[in-house]
């Protein structure tokens, strides 16, 4: 899976990461459905410290499709509610 950190650049996930990051983006919709500002914020931050550890960088020259782009790590709560909605930022 290639994931995008919008303002960052994009990295390459394997299979079983891919899968850890789609249980945290699972959790942070509940997070922000539940109104829990900090749970979501927390949660948010182990998906994109999940994504810089453990994924890949692409090399910003080259042009790769985003299979899930994430919003910025700035994102604020109120963002969030837009965008950590039903099956959240990775679908299935």
């Amino acid at each position: 899976m290639i994931v995008r950190i919008a303002t960052e650049g994009q990295y390459k996930l394997a299979d079983e990461v891919a899968e850890r990051l789609n249980e945290l983006d699972n959790r942070a919709v509940a997070a922000v459905e539940a109104g829990d500002k900090a749970g979501f914020a927390e949660l948010f931050g182990q998906m994109i410290e999940l994504i810089r550890r453990e994924g890949t960088p692409l090399d910003p020259d080259e042009l790769h499709g985003s299979d899930v782009i994430v919003p910025p790590p700035d994102t604020s709560f109120e963002e969030a509610r837009h965008e950590f909605t039903g099956d959240g930022l990775i679908p299935g």
